[in-house]
């Protein structure tokens, strides 16, 4: 039986830069852990170059392994560790391909319901927003310029395989976006706590294509790119919470939405 690979080898070394921005744009490559990312990056093989996993997962996810179209690495527990941004690392993990699609593909043919991210920093936001997205239908979630990356650790994992459902656009200059995105007959809300337009008075703005835009967790939607959407939307709250979170108030928005078309 072939050795395990160890935290040194420098297949395990290679991958292990993954675990950083640059390292994943320099490599166009990033990291899946877990059963859940491995079997949806499976999926679509040809996005997956090589999965690393420990005796006792290889073990545990025989049948996962047995047909996967793409070398099967043994690892040592502390070479997964390694590659692991988890306090108790499962022991499974996929090198993949980033799925990044051009803005372009947007313009030229908009998905019913799109949404798009103005320098949103949480990454579990980031995974959570992607999975929101997919539940509802979405065709696309656009990460602009500033926003965490999709493809960290806690961003997969919160995307619990989600981020292989649908389309990725990273780095939009969205002030130049968003008028195109217009053009092409999309309804653009950006979703704005203070809003002139409540998010239950809204009708045939809903039936699509619409992008919903969000904003950072703290500052919302910056006031230029809130002056390009077609409305600002709140969400009417009858209690007497001063807000929402932002991953919450996405998926209010996108459900409504979602119900609308």
């Amino acid at each position: 039986m072939t050795e395990p690979l160890t935290e040194r080898s420098a297949r395990v070394a290679a991958a292990r830069k993954l675990t950083r921005r640059a390292g994943r744009d320099a490599a166009g490559l990033f990291l899946a852990e877990g059963r859940q990312a491995v079997a949806e990056a499976l999926a679509d093989p040809a996005g997956v170059r090589e999965v690393f996993a420990t005796e006792a997962a290889a073990a545990a996810h025989r049948d996962l392994l047995a047909a996967a179209p793409v070398p099967v690495r043994l690892v040592t527990e502390r070479a997964a560790a390694s590659l692991s941004e988890t306090v108790t690392p499962q022991g499974l993990v996929a090198v993949c391909a980033l799925r990044d699609v051009p803005a372009d593909v947007l313009v030229q043919a908009p998905p019913s319901l799109a949404v798009a991210l103005a320098e949103l920093a949480d990454p579990g936001n980031a995974g959570t927003v992607l999975r929101t997205a997919d539940a509802c239908g979405a065709g696309a979630v656009v990460f602009g310029a500033g926003s965490a990356d999709p493809y960290g650790g806690k961003a997969v994992r919160s995307s619990a395989g989600s981020l292989f459902h649908v389309d990725v656009v990273r780095g939009a200059p969205l002030p130049g976006l968003l008028p195109r995105l217009r053009a092409a007959g999309v309804t653009v809300l950006a979703a704005d706590g203070a809003g002139e337009t409540a998010l239950d008075e809204l009708g045939p703005e809903l039936a699509g294509p619409v992008l919903w835009l969000f904003g950072n967790e703290a500052r919302g939607v910056p006031a230029d790119l809130a002056a390009l959407a077609d409305a600002r939307v709140r969400i009417p709250m009858r209690g007497r919470a001063e807000s929402l979170n932002l991953a919450a108030a996405a998926a209010i928005c996108l459900y409504t939405t979602q119900l609308a078309q």
